[in-house]
């Protein structure tokens, strides 16, 4: 693959966290999300930025589930929740730790996304549903004269998928590096990586493509 100067290019990790691996499996686990950690290290060494994002959340969410709200089940009254979730990501836990193999030291700009209880975002790119409210990272990359970014992360089809789609939304260049991306199941990461593809993000099956 034709890559641009390495100055232009920069390395996103998108939500690689505990709480969406086997290693807190009453949270989201995603299988295999622990594993990604070489891809996203290797898919580094092309930029000359590094930015992670993570869910950062609160006791207090107002989306957690419950006995009386199970999880996936729709809220209303809140125009930056749509469903509920079991509790994750709670800052200060394991599940909101980076996964082993990454270094917090690494990152030029880190996002935490979903602080607030009334806010559950899945892109990196913004705080609220709507895409309205930035986290900083369209402009971060701007100032930096970033045109393109390599992503990877988890989940292929939440929050990788929307990043991605809000990356190139705002104009950037995108690659998917789907070896250092995990999914939660076939059928919504086929529709994701369909839906990436018809944006013209490009796809490819590990860093060693970057080479090429």
């Amino acid at each position: 693959m034709k890559l641009p100067d390495k100055k232009y290019i920069a390395s996103f990790d998108i939500d690689a966290q505990n709480t969406f691996t086997p290693v807190c499996p009453d949270e989201l686990p995603v299988a295999e999300g622990d594993q990604i950690a070489g891809e996203l290290n290797a898919q580094a060494q092309f930029a000359s930025l590094r930015l992670a994002s993570r869910d950062a959340h609160s006791t207090c969410a107002l989306w957690l589930s419950d006995e009386q709200n199970p999880p996936l089940s729709p809220i209303a009254g809140h125009p930056d929740l749509d469903i509920r979730w079991p509790a994750h990501a709670i800052i200060g836990t394991k599940g909101f730790d980076f996964i082993e193999g990454l270094d917090p030291a690494a990152y030029d700009f880190q996002i935490f996304k979903g602080i607030e209880p009334d806010k559950h975002p899945y892109g990196a790119c913004y705080h609220d549903l709507k895409n309205t409210l930035s986290t900083g990272a369209i402009e971060y990359l701007r100032c930096h004269g970033i045109t393109t970014v390599i992503c990877g992360g988890l989940a292929t089809d939440y929050c990788v998928k929307n990043t991605v789609l809000q990356l190139k939304a705002a104009g950037f260049d995108v690659i998917l590096n789907l070896a250092a991306c995990r999914g939660i199941a076939p059928d919504t990461v086929s529709q994701a990586i369909k839906e990436m593809r018809d944006a013209g993000v490009q796809i490819i099956s590990c860093a060693a493509e970057l080479t090429e």
